[in-house]
């Protein structure tokens, strides 16, 4: 395994601390049924900067002033003990900025062409340039919420993020992202002085801080059953995704439904995994797709409100259905399941959350676990616009999966309309996977 080094590691703070008031930020049931989840990662690989340039140092310095704006993430989780109802609350405490993780590591036997593997493999040595491995929301009361390492390679430098879910979901942290790399290429941002926009308390039959039961609050990690998995990225074109569109919308018969893009090619992906899993005609999969709730609550939230606010809406269906039905189909139950997420669903969530006050563990010991493929992040994402001075990024991957059965993690291509998905299955799945995935995906990731 190629040998990553650290050279140092340290904590990155806010230059000022500026909260208006906003010095604590309460959780909600979205945010809290998260709390066993790992820390989402995310790495953009990049040319080699000119030594000359002080990269690191210009990372460092934006950094801290990014954080200005953006404090939360400079912030900890802090857990009270309600003695009087055996209960625990939770909350993001700004009011110190303690600050995010910042590590700078060296690779120097890996180039380019070993982390953009042929036909889109990705090494196992890539974990490695991700800060946060292993690490759980909750594990936000005594770490930082927010982590980032940037390591050099012989003709690249990858940097690559982790972050606590509780604080945010991917559109405020690509967000997070873009105006830090604003900053660090111009060495200001035009809109770097107005205030944050935080996520207000919009369930109104729900007291906050929420009283979580003790008995639900595991500090200590229970250790969990190793799974082998293999990381793949696809790329679909524009053409082809276009051409699975096309076929899923012909097949609905629906004038009033249309299949989105994303929708296609999900379906097409959850079909052909299906179909190699082994598993019995009778046996229901799942699928997991996120819907922002920022415009879909009445009313509305405004768009750029910071924090966590994407819920999972989860289609299911039983193997037979997804082989025998089509691909049209499968990708109207993934349509059906988005539109489902609507204002009453959301807020007929939050309050049965609280009255039941269970945080649901889905890993690789619980059957569903088993059968769920969890889809992350979004094509919507402007990934390829962050510069950093270096030009745009060559190519973005995933950090390592959390031990949830499977993950597509969806980006945006480099080519105008074309999508990729960064798949992390189970090693089982992959030899007859790969034989039907490759004569049917268009293109794969060749770089």
């Amino acid at each position: 395994m190629e040998d990553v080094s650290v050279i140092s590691s340290s904590i990155v703070k806010p230059g000022n601390i500026s909260h208006s008031g906003h010095a604590k930020i309460h959780l909600t049931p979205s945010d809290l049924s998260l709390l066993y989840l790992d820390y989402p990662q995310r790495g953009l690989l990049f040319p080699k900067p000119d030594p000359q340039t002080r990269f690191i140092s210009r990372l460092k310095s934006s950094l801290s002033t990014t954080l200005e704006t953006y404090f939360p993430f400079a912030g900890r989780l802090v857990k009270v003990n309600n003695h009087e109802d055996n209960t625990v609350s939770l909350y993001i405490d700004c009011d110190d900025g303690r600050g995010v993780k910042f590590v700078h590591a060296i690779a120097e036997s890996v180039s380019v062409s070993d982390i953009l593997q042929p036909l889109g493999s990705v090494p196992d040595f890539f974990k490695l340039f991700f800060p946060m491995n292993g690490v759980r929301s909750i594990d936000g009361i005594s770490g930082p919420l927010l982590a980032l390492q940037v390591t050099e390679i012989k003709d690249g430098i990858v940097i690559s993020f982790g972050y606590n879910h509780l604080v945010a979901d991917g559109s405020s942290m690509w967000e997070f992202i873009h105006t830090w790399s604003k900053i660090c290429l111009n060495g200001e941002w035009e809109n770097h002085h107005q205030p944050l926009v935080l996520r207000g308390w919009f369930l109104d039959k729900i007291e906050f801080p929420i009283h979580i039961p003790a008995k639900e609050i595991e500090t200590k990690r229970v250790k969990n059953h190793e799974i082998s998995t293999r990381e793949r990225v696809f790329h679909f074109t524009k053409e082809k995704i276009l051409d699975l569109k096309a076929k899923a919308n012909g097949k609905i018969g629906s004038s009033d439904t249309k299949i989105s893009s994303l929708q296609a090619v999900l379906a097409h992906l959850w079909r052909e995994i299906v179909r190699c899993s082994g598993l019995n005609r009778e046996e229901e999969s799942y699928c997991g797709v996120s819907a922002d709730f920022r415009q879909r609550l009445n009313p509305p939230l405004e768009k750029e409100c910071f924090g966590n606010v994407a819920s999972l809406g989860i289609a299911t269906a039983t193997v037979g259905d997804l082989v025998d039905r089509g691909l049209g189909w499968t990708a109207l139950q993934l349509n059906k399941t988005v539109r489902s997420q609507t204002n009453e669903n959301f807020k007929a969530f939050a309050e049965n959350w609280v009255k039941i006050g269970n945080i649901r563990r889905i890993d690789v010991r619980s059957k569903m676990g088993d059968h769920l493929f969890i889809v992350n992040n979004s094509p919507w994402f402007q990934v390829y616009d962050n510069d950093f001075g270096l030009g745009k990024p060559i190519a973005v991957r995933a950090g390592p999966a959390n031990g949830i059965g499977g993950k597509f993690v969806v980006f945006r291509g480099v080519e105008e309309g074309s999508i990729d998905v960064h798949a992390i299955l189970p090693l089982h799945l992959w030899s007859d996977l790969l034989v039907n995935l490759l004569d049917d995906v268009a293109s794969m990731e060749k770089m």
